[in-house]
């Protein structure tokens, strides 16, 4: 007489699926620990794909708008140290005047015009590390001020034909639909300041001139230089409104720079939630699916075992 198992074939495919679906659970808590992220592919995130696409998406265009405005942010702060500069030479042609006049001598006024001039296109003839021309006003490789010397100023037919740039202003995107405008022409910000130079150099030349000589001032060379330092005055007003500018756009700029790195935390913090694994969760996750696999393992291999000889009264007892 045979002996049956107690077990059937369908049984034991069922805890064979079992055993496989524990395996499989295990495998996947294994690779999540391995890699650090809860799927290898999109389609592993299932209902949340989407958002995570959407997440990811969003913080390149904040990464883009990041370095961009960085840019920028570097460009307004040389353009305020410069401004600021441009500023330091208007009151120095201001004192310089005003010595004159205070001191009735204008004898060395003309070396200290020729030195605020070069210094002053210096600055407006300066260069940002890509190689442009900073005040270029789109003219990127054409010299803003396109005169040598203070003679050269003195010879040009107007304040205006010393400059050769354009008028196009920089304009940044800091975020999605935001841009900001930065950046100032040589002309903006310093044709008051070449107008007094040129003035000065025009008067030099003419015939009540002559400034190297003048120990001592006619009524001319007096009247002249009192109307320049009101002139210059309203110069260095100017420029300070226009330094003031700047710093606004500065300030902009900065504000963006904070919520650029805000939404850089929210973003990665977001995506972060859904990509990576947690750590604490998985661990408890592989030793719950551990355990299932050891215990599908253990039945599965019993059912094999099991016969109606295991229930049978054994003989005398």
């Amino acid at each position: 007489m045979s002996i049956d198992r107690v077990a059937t074939a369908a049984q034991s495919s069922y805890f064979l699926n079992q055993l496989q679906s524990a395996g499989s659970a295990l495998d996947k808590v294994q690779e999540q620990i391995a890699s650090g992220h809860n799927a290898n592919t999109y389609a592993g995130f299932g209902d949340k794909t989407q958002v995570l696409t959407a997440t990811i998406s969003a913080n390149a265009r904040n990464a883009a708008y990041t370095g961009a405005t960085k840019f920028a942010v570097t460009q307004t702060d040389l353009q305020d140290t410069q401004l600021t500069s441009l500023g330091s030479l208007t009151a120095s042609l201001k004192k310089a005047v005003s010595d004159a006049v205070a001191n009735n001598d204008a004898t060395g006024l003309m070396t200290q015009a020729q030195s605020i001039f070069d210094q002053a296109s210096a600055i407006l003839n300066s260069k940002d590390a890509n190689g442009d021309y900073i005040y270029s006003g789109g003219k990127t490789d054409v010299a803003p001020v396109s005169v040598g010397s203070l003679a050269a100023l003195q010879a040009a037919p107007s304040t205006a034909a010393a400059f050769a740039n354009g008028t196009l202003k920089k304009s940044v995107q800091v975020a999605d639909g935001v841009s900001v405008t930065y950046g100032v022409t040589a002309s903006d910000v310093a044709t008051g300041l070449m107008q007094a130079l040129k003035d000065i150099a025009a008067f030099d030349a003419g015939g009540s001139g002559n400034f190297n000589a003048a120990s001592s001032l006619s009524a001319a060379q007096n009247t002249f230089l009192t109307n320049t330092i009101g002139q210059v005055t309203t110069v260095a007003i100017n420029q300070n409104a226009l330094t003031a500018a700047n710093g606004y756009v500065s300030n902009r700029l900065t504000d963006a720079q904070t919520q650029q790195a805000s939404l850089d935390t929210l973003y990665k913090g977001f995506a972060s939630d859904i990509q990576d694994t947690n750590m604490a969760q998985a661990a408890t996750q592989l030793s719950l699916n551990q355990t299932q696999l050891q215990a599908a393992l253990q039945v599965t291999a019993g059912l094999h075992k099991l016969s109606l000889l295991n229930y049978l009264p054994i003989s005398g007892q």
